[in-house]
């Protein structure tokens, strides 16, 4: 491991980037805790002043992925949001799960408590707040939930434990690391398409590559709210799209479609956040939020193939939040991890 720090933290001018092994030796050193804290913590600085090359996020990915349980539950989209959560948006991600799986398109979503740099509301937190122990949650019953709604929930640290083993060592570093990036790609279900958020349009082009490098038959990454997955409701979104080996840039317009909404302000919590979601999935709710689900579930269902435009995809989320299917599969799911038996 000295030798790879001696090559990353040579300074700006000095640093180069690491060849593919190199990097996946890394990644094992950390990972496996094999390198002492003192020198992951340099090197994980060293790579963000650095900033990370293509090989090596690819390696950090294939490494995670070796060590997480990966089973091949359901074919559908994976949603890669920030695990640092939110501070001041809706996370628009968890009612269009729903309403995607509604629609016939399975949905992978996964985090962890939260983590720096943002220290916001977590997926984790909007589900214990719906009365849901999330400590208890197994990957047994994650599953047996997914089967049931066609929504699962993978706790990351649980299925991947090395990322849970250096929490608090991420914590005492307290900003955005390699592992970000990579924990956000370990594709707990094998899934064909991905939709991916970044914060920066400076990586849009890098992340772009990356996930054509990892096989996904098709994908989008936004430039969304917070550094999320979710388009923005309010402003044109800059997103690429990957399809046949190959990603281009796009505009998604909200103003196009006849969705643009002003986003009221709200001081978000866990619990805001679940009955703003709860609303949308039974058809109501802000009309921003209830706008900006519609737009996040047209995009994503146009990336599973399930319609062929956005403009379709629209008409077909705006039936199943307003008839209910939304709000069945929500509770189905939600049922199935309180091992409830009640008619939906």
């Amino acid at each position: 491991m000295i030798n790879i720090l001696k090559e990353v933290a040579r300074g700006k001018r000095g640093a180069r980037d690491l060849s593919y092994d190199e990097a996946y030796y890394a990644a094992e050193s950390i990972l496996g805790q094999t390198a002492s804290p003192v020198q992951i913590g340099a090197f994980l600085i060293a790579e963000r002043i650095k900033l990370e090359s293509i090989e090596e996020l690819e390696a950090f990915v294939t490494v995670c992925r070796k060590a997480a349980h990966r089973e091949p539950v359901q074919q559908g989209l994976d949603c890669a949001g920030p695990y640092d959560g939110r501070t001041n948006s809706f996370v628009a991600t968890f009612p269009t799960a729903f309403l995607l799986s509604a629609a016939g398109v399975p949905v992978t979503l996964h985090g962890s408590p939260s983590l720096p740099p943002k220290w916001g509301v977590t997926l984790q937190d909007i589900i214990q707040a719906s009365g849901i122990e999330i400590a208890r949650l197994s990957r047994t019953d994650a599953i047996e939930a997914a089967e049931e709604s066609g929504v699962l929930f993978a706790k990351a640290e649980q299925w991947c434990p090395p990322l849970g083993a250096i929490r608090g060592l991420r914590e005492d570093i307290g900003m955005r690391t390699i592992l970000n990036t990579a924990e956000k790609l370990i594709d707990y279900s094998c899934s064909p398409y991905i939709v991916f958020g970044i914060y920066h349009n400076t990586v849009f082009d890098r992340i772009s590559r990356l996930v054509v490098k990892l096989g996904y038959q098709k994908g989008l990454v936004v430039q969304g709210v917070e550094g999320s997955e979710d388009l923005y409701i309010d402003r044109p979104n800059r997103v690429y799209s990957i399809a046949n080996g190959t990603a281009q840039l796009d505009i998604i317009d909200p103003d196009a479609l006849g969705l643009e909404t002003v986003v009221p302000e709200m001081d978000w919590t866990p619990q805001r956040q679940l009955l703003t979601a709860e609303a949308v999935l039974q058809g109501g709710g802000h009309m921003a939020f209830y706008n900006q689900t519609l737009l996040n579930g047209a995009a994503r269902l146009h990336v599973a193939g399930k319609v062929n435009s956005i403009e379709e995809g629209v008409y077909t989320c705006k039936h199943l939040l307003d008839n209910g299917d939304a709000w069945m599969v929500y509770s189905k799911w939600k049922n199935a991890l309180l091992g409830s038996k009640a008619l939906y």
